[in-house]
């Protein structure tokens, strides 16, 4: 079995083998990140393989990969690896006590060790680490400076701001990656100016990462400089901008939701193909839903003339497994309305596809369709489907009186 197939049946032990015995450092990567995702602080003995292998593996890629697997599954499972390398049980305690072990972690020479110290101190999420985790900035290893960044922005305090705008010129990418998103989380005026200030410069990847970040900081005062992304003349960065709008759209608190919509929507009204391709790109390949519903919902409210790629996918998504993807995919189309919807939707409606997405077509087509729509839909009163006839029933009064 593949890596994939193994962590979608959950396969703990399938993951381990893989990992102990593939001669590939990029296997033994993999392996060490889905163990990350699958396992849980129940699985003692995938733990103390990770364990192992972040102390003994002739990688440093793959050590690295250990201890993020170890910092998805846990504070618990990242303690383990304290235990190991230092020999020194860590007890329970009042979480100041506990940082304060984590944080002496932070001095070792080995830099697998100050890593997952690092990872540890962002999960327990006390503000008494921030001082340590800030002298760690000036780590000679670039994984350990990215991890402190992380932890910075977990614990999420405002005292680590200006380290972290320090940050934004590390030398090394992923650390000036993970300074930014630590900076939006944190989300405080002096943190999202150090953003906005990004987009503006002229290295390409600096705007790159500022768009990426942006997205995390939930809150409407960064919808307008996202938008204005959408214009930049580089194709990374103008994605980025979408992905990060998408995100913000997902992640933002509900009480705040709605004004960040209408702001998103007003700036960009009668988006051009450009802007909306990665939008159907996230509807169409994306694995989170929230990502797939804000995007179908995203696409009716900006896209006026839709292209055929972007009713395809929409009409593609009536036959998602989660519900609210295709109302969101159904309202959509029904906002988009004209020709290239109705013929589309006439099609699936006359397929084999769901009865769930042929009942949400035929209700579609009560609202856009026009003379040819009435008569297939007429033909579907003696459908085989409870649900397509109830719809197509609803849909005929429309269509007549239309």
């Amino acid at each position: 079995m593949s890596l994939y197939d193994l962590a979608r049946s959950g396969d703990v032990d399938g993951l381990k083998e893989m990992l102990l015995e593939s001669d590939s450092p990029a296997v033994r990567k993999r392996a060490c990140e889905l163990l990350g995702e699958v396992a849980t602080t129940e699985d003692t003995d995938a733990i103390e393989t990770l364990v192992s292998v972040a102390v003994t593996d002739d990688s440093g890629a793959v050590k690295a990969a250990a201890v993020d697997g170890l910092d998805e599954i846990g504070a618990e499972a990242v303690e383990e690896l304290l235990v190991e390398i230092t020999g020194e049980k860590i007890e329970q305690g009042a979480d100041w006590a506990v940082a304060k072990r984590f944080a002496k972690a932070l001095s070792s020479n080995i830099p697998e060790l100050r890593m997952a110290a690092a990872s540890a101190l962002g999960k327990l999420g006390d503000d008494s680490g921030i001082s340590s985790l800030k002298n760690a900035l000036d780590d000679d290893d670039p994984r350990v400076r990215q991890r402190v960044c992380m932890a910075l922005g977990e614990i999420n305090h405002p005292s680590a701001v200006p380290a972290l705008i320090d940050q934004l010129s590390d030398p090394n990418g992923r650390v000036r990656h993970e300074a930014a998103i630590a900076l939006s989380a944190i989300g405080t005026d002096q943190a999202l100016a150090a953003l906005k200030n990004m987009m503006d410069a002229d290295n390409t990847s600096i705007r790159r990462i500022a768009a990426s970040a942006l997205g995390e900081a939930g809150t409407a005062d960064v919808v307008e400089p996202l938008a204005a992304a959408l214009n930049d003349p580089d194709g990374g960065v103008r994605s980025a901008a979408i992905y990060s709008i998408i995100e913000l759209l997902s992640n933002v608190d509900t009480q705040k939701s709605h004004s960040i919509r209408e702001r998103i929507v007003n700036e960009l009204q009668d988006a051009d193909d450009a802007t909306v391709a990665p939008i159907v790109e996230i509807l169409e390949e994306s694995s989170q839903q929230r990502q797939r519903r804000n995007a179908a919902w995203f696409l009716g409210r900006v896209v006026d003339e839709p292209n055929p790629k972007t009713v395809e996918v929409l009409v593609d998504a009536l036959e998602s497994d989660d519900t609210q993807t295709a109302q969101f995919a159904a309202t959509s189309l029904a906002e988009m309305g004209g020709k290239r919807v109705e013929e589309e939707l006439l099609e699936l409606v006359q397929s084999d596809a769901p009865d769930d997405a042929r009942a949400q077509a035929v209700f579609i087509l009560g609202k856009v369709g026009g003379e040819q729509s009435r008569d297939v839909v007429e033909n579907l009163t003696e459908d085989d489907s409870k649900q397509v006839r109830k719809r197509a029933f609803s849909a005929i009064s429309k269509l007549k009186g239309r």
